[in-house]
């Protein structure tokens, strides 16, 4: 911003700025951004360069807080009594339709945050767009348009959306090898997806994932089920999610086979809202209210020592940044157990080894930065994952590296886990012929009073993979090795993977 040209001739000694107009009460904001960069100006001799560079510097300030119709205009007056007035003329929404021949399966009352006879705010048409768009099977563009109309007025305009619907059902299926050698290496999974379900942009699916085999001989599997529904209200979103999962393993004894098998139940209700956005960052405050379930069994005789019955609550931010190319997102969460929902006191309570009422803090953080060298196009994805307790956990809360989701070059099967951890995923990725060819390095490390009694504390391991799509099938193949980790932890010296995936 450049600052006001000094020693104009004429000039008038202005000692009050006023703002009127309109609700101008509620833009008084304007006098504060034309001052932030030279100081209070009451008292100041200002001429009509300064004057009128005053009332550029106000309508950008409206531009960058994203009022594009509103403007700020100076009306004749006599400014040799010291009062500089600026009339703040909003620009307000008169109609907000859908184009001709738009599906009657539209809604507008929950996707769009604007009502007619707001005043125009661009972000709340971008929230209005990411609600409309926010199912793969939905597309919608909203315009801005002058307003018409025997009732039309000046700095009036219409919202035009055009909105698109494709068949909202979705078929996907999926089969990869990230299962355990205990209950099944193989899975698979279904999901059946209704796009905009009650015509209120809303979301629902179910999913069904299954062992397909492999691993250990035996009779032993696994198994579960997850249905999920959200819809958007403006800037609001609401979301529920509850999964069933299932597993069994034939254990051999010294004169029988016993079969050990056990249950759990994950259930969430989300209320999110986002509370600022602009051109290049998002900013959203979520609290969820969560229930936990868990019981095991030796044939039918249940372990009570592995029961669980737990709920809480969990608040968080979260926040998205666009640095040129680039973008950040960041998540930070608190979550806290409680004794709602008939909770059960953990068994490790009486040894101070974990409680129900945990309190946790979470954070999350992924940075993805594409780039061009030499005329090929590559990109770096850097994912950062934290945990950090204040009270003791039960083993289902603690911190876990060493697999294909946490540090590669670990099968999962022999883990590192404690009550607080890191873990760094670094990828660079290089974009040829159709395909994403990466190589990756990660290193994680867990702390605590239980990291004490490990074999180590730290892991790192690299991976190379090629990403990418053929015959409608989307896979990623690519094989590990762990780098650096305890002398005695268990682990293969190169680890394979494949994922398949393919929509309908």
């Amino acid at each position: 911003m450049d600052p006001l040209p000094a020693n104009e001739f004429p000039c008038f000694q202005i000692q009050q700025l006023k703002v009127v107009g309109d609700q101008a009460s509620a833009f008084s904001w304007l006098l504060t951004a034309v001052q932030a960069h030279d100081g209070a100006l009451e008292g100041r001799c200002l001429g009509q360069k300064a004057i009128s560079q005053l009332q550029d510097r106000m309508q950008n300030a409206l531009i960058g807080r994203g009022y594009v119709t509103s403007r700020v205009l100076l009306a004749p007056q006599d400014i040799s009594t010291g009062v500089l007035t600026f009339t703040f003329l909003p620009g307000r929404i008169q109609h907000i339709r859908f184009a001709d021949g738009t599906s009657p399966r539209a809604t507008l009352w929950n996707a769009m945050p604007a009502k007619e006879g707001d005043i125009l705010n661009v972000r709340d048409i971008e929230q209005g767009l990411e609600n409309f768009k926010r199912t793969p099977t939905t597309d919608a563009d909203i315009q801005i348009m002058p307003a018409t109309g025997p009732d039309a007025a000046p700095n009036q305009s219409d919202l035009q959306i055009q909105w698109k619907e494709r068949i909202p059902y979705r078929l996907t299926l999926s089969v990869d090898d990230g299962g355990s050698q205990s209950t099944g290496l193989y899975q698979g999974n279904v999901t059946v997806s209704a796009d905009n379900l009650l015509t209120l942009n809303d979301l629902f699916y179910a999913s069904h994932n299954q062992s397909l085999g492999g691993g250990q001989s035996g009779d032993r599997g696994s198994w579960s089920d997850t249905l999920h529904y959200s819809l958007p209200v403006g800037y609001w979103l609401l979301g529920m999610t509850f999964s069933h999962n299932e597993y069994r393993q034939s254990v051999a004894g010294a004169y029988q086979s016993y079969m050990y098998h056990g249950k759990s139940e994950n259930n969430e209700l989300l209320l999110s809202r986002v509370i600022y956005r602009d051109a290049v960052r998002k900013t959203s405050m979520t609290l969820k209210g969560w229930q936990r379930t868990a019981n095991s069994y030796i044939d039918d005789a249940e372990i009570d020592v592995q029961q669980r019955r737990m709920a809480g609550w969990e608040f968080g931010l979260s926040h998205r940044e666009y640095l040129g190319a680039a973008t950040l997102d960041t998540n930070l969460r608190y979550r806290q157990g409680t004794g709602a929902l008939q909770s059960k006191p953990a068994p490790e309570e009486a040894f101070n080894e974990g409680t129900s009422r945990m309190r946790l803090y979470l954070a999350d953080a992924q940075l993805e930065v594409p780039f061009r060298l030499a005329g090929e196009s590559f990109h770096v994805n850097s994912s950062f994952r934290g945990q950090w307790n204040d009270t003791p956990l039960i083993p289902q809360d603690r911190f876990s590296i060493g697999s294909r989701y946490t540090v590669r070059g670990y099968n999962g099967e022999n883990q590192l886990s404690a009550e607080s951890g890191w873990f760094l995923r670094n990828d660079l990725g290089w974009f040829k012929a159709g395909m994403e060819f990466y190589l990756g390095y990660d290193y994680g490390r867990v702390s605590g009073p239980s990291a004490a009694l490990l074999q180590g504390q730290r892991l790192a391991g690299g991976t190379l993979g090629v990403r990418g799509q053929c015959f409608g099938v989307s896979y990623d193949l690519f094989v590990s090795q762990p780098f650096g980790y305890p002398e005695h932890l268990r682990t293969p010296r190169t680890t394979g993977g494949v994922n398949l995936t393919t929509s309908f």
